[in-house]
């Protein structure tokens, strides 16, 4: 008898199923990575993709989705340093603090551009460790996708093949994609950005940044920063690009007065994509783009 229930009760274990991890994610991008590496894993995205991540505040909904998460996926270098902290110590749980495998950075998984700039609060949204806004570039997505299945694998050994193989399934499906979109945005005259926030997928493309609306990253256009911009792009053609969160005045101008198409465009794809809506969504950049010729 004793050994039949000994037996049975080790069926039982074996057929329970596995829990999923627990994972919350700054963004919209973020998360996206999460559902394609980890599509069972119980997700809390905090922020929606018309939503700042320079300028969120601490609220009590981050701090219980923060409590009893086993990992949190953040986009890092300093983009989340205003309220991340904040929530995350007000949440008591050490596994995801700074330091810990339960804390991971996408900015820590590759190379920045814009780094070494000085840390004075002066010169505006400065960030010295580098540009944070690394969601936009496909390449590096896929890097940090791979980083994040090895971090999975080791939170969770039970499914590190399956981590590990959905990652590579990304980073395959970003290859295939990104010389369509290099034949594409070769030769396109330019953007215009608002912010600093696109520099990554112009780079990757070769695609030149004609200006930025904001003079000072964070600080609202002048009047006489718009007309000296307008005067150095007339008669050249471009695109012009914002966020849905930044105000479309200055864009509006520039545009009216360049003649020139403007964008309103997400930085992040929705809050439910997965990898193949992260890949959607860099297509959108890349059409309004191409289509400035």
């Amino acid at each position: 008898m004793k050994r039949c229930f000994m037996g049975a009760l080790a069926w039982l274990l074996l057929a329970a199923p596995v829990l999923a991890l627990d994972v919350v994610a700054t963004s919209p991008s973020m998360g996206a990575l999460v559902r394609a590496v980890a599509p069972d894993a119980t997700l809390t995205v905090l922020a929606g993709p018309d939503r700042d991540l320079h300028a969120l505040q601490a609220k009590p909904s981050m701090i219980s989705a923060l409590r009893g998460a086993d990992l949190i996926v953040a986009v890092g270098a300093e983009l989340e340093v205003g309220w991340l902290p904040a929530a995350s110590a007000s949440a008591a749980n050490p596994a995801i603090l700074p330091g810990r495998e339960g804390y991971f950075e996408a900015a820590a998984q590759v190379p920045l551009l814009d780094a070494g700039g000085a840390a004075d609060r002066a010169m505006g949204d400065v960030h010295p460790a580098g540009n944070p806004h690394v969601d936009l570039d496909p390449v590096r997505m896929a890097q940090v996708a791979e980083a994040l299945g090895e971090r999975m694998a080791r939170l969770d050994p039970g499914n590190a093949a399956s981590y590990r193989n959905n990652a590579e399934r990304l980073s395959a499906a970003v290859a295939e994609r990104v010389p369509d979109w290099q034949g594409r945005l070769a030769g396109a005259p330019g953007v215009v950005l608002y912010h600093r926030d696109a520099v990554y997928l112009l780079d990757r493309f070769d695609v030149p940044l004609l200006g930025t609306i904001e003079a000072v990253p964070g600080v609202p256009p002048s009047g006489r920063h718009l007309r000296e911009l307008t005067a150095k792009l007339r008669g050249q053609d471009g695109v012009i690009i914002h966020a849905p969160y930044q105000s479309p005045k200055a864009p509006q101008k520039l545009a009216r007065d360049l003649g020139w198409p403007v964008a309103t465009l997400p930085l992040s794809p929705p809050v439910d994509a997965d990898g193949d809506g992260y890949l959607r969504h860099i297509e959108r950049w890349v059409a309004a783009i191409a289509a400035a010729r």
